[in-house]
């Protein structure tokens, strides 16, 4: 029997699941979860990313990042999550979207998501949890 905690080849050792969105867009100006992952991707020896929630909308396609006002200021510096999500996959990251918050989101269906990322249901994705050495939230 195989030991759970070795994935197989190629596999990632990590799934990291983002599920709260767009939080501290403007304090984050430096560094979000998605920078982080490309990070931890690398010192971890791979990781697959699962959107879930309203962090499925990192995944859309053909969206501008808005401009924010706040008061008499606009600040139209926020960094886009969909190019974040582009980096990972260029990197060779698996980047999963949860079917459900797809469908909740509008987003389901052909041309919804960036290529390559994913569709998954939420019972297989659970499922899945088991072959990673960790799952964690960021």
């Amino acid at each position: 029997m195989a030991d759970r905690r070795d994935p197989a080849p190629g596999q990632a050792q990590v799934l990291a699941i983002v599920e709260r969105a767009y939080r501290g867009a403007v304090e984050k100006q430096f560094v979000d979860s998605l920078y982080l992952a490309a990070e931890l991707n690398r010192q971890l020896g791979g990781m697959d990313i699962l959107l879930r929630g309203q962090a499925v909308t990192y995944a859309a396609r053909d969206v501008r990042m808005p401009s924010l006002r706040l008061g008499k200021r606009v600040i139209d510096t926020l960094t886009d999550p969909r190019a974040d999500v582009r980096n990972l996959l260029d990197l060779g990251m698996r980047v999963y979207a949860d079917e459900s918050d797809l469908v909740s989101y509008g987003l389901a269906g052909e041309g919804g998501c960036l290529d390559g990322v994913q569709p998954v249901p939420a019972d297989e994705s659970a499922a899945r949890w088991s072959s990673y050495r960790m799952v964690c939230f960021l």
